[in-house]
């Protein structure tokens, strides 16, 4: 597994080993030996999520105030443009977005520490992601930062199309008014 740290250095981007033929491929999506020696991190997951969207959606950006979820994201299906933003306020990175494209074809997965807002704007037909996470969901304590904050400055790569929100994601906060992490 290659680990790359992004430009947020506790995202990471990680390209598992495939091994591919002409009767398909297999890789090896999670090992945790493999993730330590990576990353240097220990991650404890307790929850899998499978998501299913059409092209346009755009989820999130997610995050839970207490309890708060690392994520490996990954798409099995289609392709996405995922989305991690900084929450913590004493990070030298606090309020800074980072994107990555992930898809079915390229395999690569993406760790999104505690401490961060996440989401994902569907580019292809359909995409099916699936994510590891470190908590439970927790609804009492899930928050929505707004995904066109201009503070933020997303770009977010629509081509000109009206992103499709659930009616939670429409009423998501700008930063200025969003609970953060210490």
């Amino acid at each position: 597994m290659q680990a790359t740290r992004l430009a947020i250095p506790d995202v990471i981007l990680l390209e598992p080993r495939v091994f591919g033929d002409d009767r398909g491929f297999f890789m090896e999506t999670f090992n945790h030996r493999d993730f330590e020696a990576a990353t240097g991190l220990h991650p404890d997951f307790v929850q899998d999520n499978h998501s299913r969207s059409q092209r346009g959606v755009l989820r999130g950006l997610h995050y839970q105030i207490r309890q708060p979820q690392g994520k490996l994201v990954r798409v099995v299906g289609g392709e996405i443009f995922d989305v991690a933003v900084d929450l913590r306020r004493r990070s030298p990175t606090f309020g800074r977005w980072l994107g990555c494209v992930l898809s079915a074809d390229n395999k690569r997965q993406m760790w999104i520490p505690e401490g961060f807002a996440h989401g994902f704007l569907v580019l292809s037909e359909s995409a099916d992601v699936l994510y590891k996470a470190t908590d439970y969901y927790a609804p009492a304590h899930e928050r929505c930062l707004a995904w066109n904050d201009p503070s933020v400055g997303i770009e977010w790569p629509l081509e000109g199309i009206q992103p499709l929100l659930s009616a939670k994601d429409q009423g998501g906060l700008p930063l200025a008014d969003c609970d953060t992490f210490d």
